[in-house]
């Protein structure tokens, strides 16, 4: 407990001071130049971002619960021994909520682009 209140302590300490420097040390009077949208050295193309699709999204989010199911399974398998029937419970409750959010996702229409 007293490790954590250190980190916190010293990184809160650090944030400060990060804060503090840019203040002293950075520009103080503002220019049109600074002010314009930057786009890695070329002016920007559009004013601002334009419409994307939806589906696309969509299966963002799936693909980003997929890969949080691999973090989570990985742990599972390393100490799937040690975990005995309790473990394979668990990991089976696991498996059963994805698949339903798999369903879930495929009778909303996710996977079909029209």
């Amino acid at each position: 407990m007293l490790e954590l209140a250190l980190a916190f302590l010293v990184f809160g300490v650090l944030s400060g001071v990060m804060i503090l420097v840019n203040y002293v040390l950075g520009p103080r009077r503002p220019n049109p130049a600074r002010e314009k949208p930057f786009e890695c050295g070329s002016p920007p193309l559009q004013a601002a971002i334009g419409p994307v699709n939806i589906p696309f999204f969509l299966v963002a989010l799936l693909f980003l619960l997929l890969d949080v199911e691999i973090v989570f399974f990985y742990p599972l398998a390393l100490a799937f021994r040690e975990q005995g029937f309790g473990g394979f419970l668990a990991l089976g409750a696991f498996v059963l909520v994805l698949g339903l959010g798999f369903v879930y996702a495929w009778k909303k229409g996710i996977f079909r682009w029209s």
